[in-house]
């Protein structure tokens, strides 16, 4: 509803939205509609829309090692907690094999 109207130049309003999600068939509430306008409000949604992903985009230039040594490490936590989950489990299930 906020892209049609966007699209049509018009002024994002609750109401609005209202009435076009109601003429689609689809149930909002109020209080939805009213924070999404609210949200919206002073935005221009073409412009977010053809700018997704622009900021921060280009990373500085060691940043992707760095990120990947990041990531690689959180991975490894990750498999070592669940590791040390799945013994804890068998304990507590009263398992002895």
């Amino acid at each position: 509803a906020a892209l049609i109207l966007a699209d049509a130049e018009v002024e994002i309003t609750s109401d609005k939205l209202l009435s076009l999600t109601k003429a689609a068939g689809v149930d909002v509430e109020p209080i939805w509609a009213s924070l999404f306008a609210k949200a919206l409000e002073g935005k221009d949604i073409k412009d977010l829309l053809t700018n997704v992903g622009a900021v921060g985009a280009a990373p500085a230039a060691g940043a992707p090692a760095v990120g990947a040594a990041a990531t690689e490490a959180a991975a490894e936590e990750v498999v070592e907690e669940k590791e040390e989950e799945k013994e804890e489990s068998d304990d507590d299930m009263g398992m002895f094999l």
